[in-house]
């Protein structure tokens, strides 16, 4: 199928299923006026995070990966008035984007940007956990260390999604030596592995290309 279709189909969702966002509107084009990279979640795909934070009931959300804010801000909007997420971003610039970005959506009383490498980050957190939501969005090189720190700072019941993990379907080359690609693999070990998880991923195409995304449920 030519990967035309898929962006006409996320065009066609968006318009007729979701309708106009201006907020998330302006997130995309703001983040593109300051020279981020355009690997932010698609509007279909925000959605999903906004639904799914909803259904868990979540209070507190960690997000590992800021870049300009449009998913937190898709799931800062399902957190009631005394929720929070916190985000994660190792570039100061990206952060400046992502605080205007989230204020001028309206949860900017929700969501507390913190600058600085995520590993550097994530054991500072403790007194925020347990997070009923995390969302692994960053380096994938890196995807092992934050499923870790995902399973430390959660609790049973904790959700874990990690976007990203196809890789134009590379995850299956067991040979490959892309660091991103590895780090997931790795990731998909312990997964499979640790007792305390139960997870699933699933393959997507969308207007940014073919990809996919892990979902964990921590049960112990």
């Amino acid at each position: 199928m030519d990967p035309r279709t898929w962006a006409t189909v996320d065009d066609y969702l968006t318009d007729n299923l979701l309708g106009s966002d201006d907020a998330l509107g302006g997130a995309a084009r703001a983040a593109a006026d300051a020279g981020l990279p355009d690997i932010a979640v698609s509007a279909p795909q925000g959605r999903f995070l906004t639904l799914l934070a909803g259904m868990v009931g979540a209070r507190s959300i960690l997000e590992v990966g800021t870049l300009g804010g449009y998913s937190a801000i898709c799931l800062a909007r399902a957190l009631p008035p005394d929720g929070t997420l916190i985000t994660l971003e190792a570039d100061p610039r990206f952060a400046d984007v992502a605080r205007g970005n989230v204020d001028r959506a309206g949860v900017g009383d929700r969501v507390d940007i913190r600058v600085g490498t995520a590993l550097d980050t994530l054991p500072t957190l403790h007194d925020d956990a347990p997070f009923d939501l995390v969302f692994l969005d960053a380096d994938k090189a890196n995807n092992a260390a934050y499923f870790r720190w995902a399973l430390e700072l959660g609790r049973p019941g904790t959700v874990i999604v990690v976007d990203n993990v196809v890789r134009s379907g590379a995850i299956a080359d067991t040979a490959s030596d892309d660091p991103g690609v590895r780090g997931t693999q790795h990731m998909f070990e312990l997964m499979a592995t640790d007792p305390r998880v139960d997870a699933t991923a699933l393959q997507t195409v969308a207007g940014k290309g073919y990809d996919g995304f892990a979902l964990a449920l921590v049960t112990g």
